[in-house]
């Protein structure tokens, strides 16, 4: 408020405001939100149904209640995941919504947000009329399905809403990322369980509200035990000692890196996740330091090689493991982006030419001529023209495999360290000869950003180590060897 901006809070919706089996969020609970962001200084009070779970009849009772009690405007987003959330949207415009977020037709529905083409149409005439151009929104329309076509691989979205989702309360944003997540695991065709593994992990942590970054916690609890063949009942019952590495995502939000949900966290399920980890007491954010911009802005640069803009230190600031790998991958292939989309996603065909500007004043001409065989090393050469000029460059070719068996960790055997679940490994602290503790720290496994930790079951000395830091593994890969 003080740098005269305006000042737009969100309420998160969850559970069902109709239904009486759901206590924890009730009408009265969204009530005193309200309250307290208004008392905090609100202008106006965001509603997100990121999951798209307010159904029509709830949002036109709760948009009446938050407008006639605060007397604040209510902005008012939702997904289209059962299909049917453009009624929702007419229910709270009904009960006086002031603002309400759409999507053109071409990228709407699914979890995306409800027709905004439709919608537009659908008021024509009435007292809440948009006055939008229709004509114009069906040419933007036009434009993105085109768009859309480039991407077709990459769309894995429902091709219809589900009332599934009243039971798995996957929001929109995270769905095709957690699909995605599974595939990588090897879980692809256990989808279904999946959904209600979700479900089962959001009642373990005591019904939580799940929202970036909450709802990424619970899918990886959700895949990790999964890939384990672990049920929650067998999570309540694990000792407060055990050594199961459960994702160090859980184990953050359990500290309460992420505060702490209403009513709390069920105690004893926190302590089993937490195992050997400390608490956090207090608020987390009291413990920050505060950010400075200028180192920020110093450190992204050194790892770009260039000047650094604002947003590079605020990316920096915010995430700096992936802002460190977008920076390699800049400076290892620079801008990609100068290329068409439909060229960097699927390649030039035999013969095909492709023209694009790499600089003001600076245009190539790139035509792709042959590919040659594949080498042992598991690379090739590629023949193209460059401005008329042959040229060859040897590349890694990802699809080949190479011939290694691996060696699989023995069920029976208490000295073999299998991986849990498919990953990368991203981090090695032992070597062969090295003595460990029981829990000490063996490596970090990371799958679609998804982090576990290793540790040892029993003290010993290390054998074998079977993997490096960058080693692509799968599900009981053996990874380390214990010995007396």
């Amino acid at each position: 408020r003080d740098t005269h901006a305006i000042c737009e809070p969100a309420i998160c919706y969850t559970g069902d405001i109709r239904d009486p089996r759901r206590p924890k969020y009730s009408l009265n609970y969204y009530l005193d939100l309200g309250r307290e962001l208004k008392r905090m200084g609100a202008h106006m009070l965001g509603l997100k149904d990121m999951a798209g779970l307010c159904r029509p009849y709830a949002a036109e009772e709760l948009v009446k209640v938050l407008r006639g009690e605060l007397g604040l405007p209510v902005h008012f987003h939702t997904h289209d995941g059962s299909g049917l959330n453009a009624a929702t949207i007419l229910k709270a415009s009904e009960a006086g919504v002031d603002v309400v977020d759409a999507c053109v037709a071409a990228l709407s529905g699914s979890t995306s947000q409800p027709n905004l083409n439709t919608l537009v149409g659908t008021l024509q005439g009435t007292e809440r009329d948009t006055a939008l151009d229709t004509d114009a929104l069906g040419d933007c329309s036009l434009y993105w399905e085109t768009v859309r076509t480039y991407y077709l691989p990459f769309d894995n979205a429902p091709k219809a809403g589900s009332a599934r989702l009243y039971t798995h309360e996957i929001p929109g944003g995270q769905f095709t990322n957690l699909q995605q997540q599974a595939a990588a695991m090897g879980l692809a065709q256990r989808w279904r369980e999946v959904e209600q593994m979700y479900a089962d992990v959001n009642q373990l942590l005591g019904d939580i509200v799940k929202v970036t970054p909450s709802s990424k916690v619970v899918g990886d609890l959700a895949l990790f035990l999964l890939s384990k063949g672990m049920t929650c009942d067998e999570v309540r019952k694990l000792p407060p000692d055990h050594n199961v590495g459960f994702p160090e995502s859980v184990i953050d939000m359990m500290r309460g890196s992420l505060g702490s949900p209403p009513g709390g966290w069920p105690p004893a399920v926190r302590e089993i996740l937490l195992c050997r980890n400390r608490p956090i007491e207090g608020r987390a954010g009291e413990r920050l330091p505060a950010a400075d911009l200028d180192d920020a802005r110093e450190k992204a640069g050194k790892l770009l090689r260039r000047r650094a803009t604002r947003a590079d230190a605020l990316s920096h600031l915010l995430y700096p493991d992936v802002f460190a790998k977008y920076a390699e991958t800049r400076r290892k292939h620079a801008d990609v982006g100068v290329l068409p989309t439909t060229v960097f996603f699927f390649g030039l065909q035999r013969d095909e030419e492709c023209l694009f500007d790499i600089e003001p004043g600076k245009r190539l001409i790139v035509k792709f001529l042959a590919l040659g065989e594949p080498q042992p090393n598991g690379t090739r050469t590629v023949f193209f023209e460059l401005n008329g000029q042959p040229r060859a460059v040897r590349v890694r070719d990802r699809s080949l495999q190479a011939d290694r068996p691996a060696r699989k960790a023995s069920s029976g055997n208490p000295n073999h360290i299998g991986a849990p679940t498919p990953g990368l490994v991203t981090g090695l602290f032992v070597a062969p000869g090295d003595e460990v503790e029981t829990n000490a720290k063996l490596l970090t496994l990371e799958a679609m950003k998804m982090q576990s930790t290793i540790y040892a079951p029993e003290p010993g000395r290390i054998r074998e180590v079977l993997v490096e830091a960058g080693s692509q593994v799968q599900s009981k890969d053996l990874l380390v060897v214990l010995g007396s």
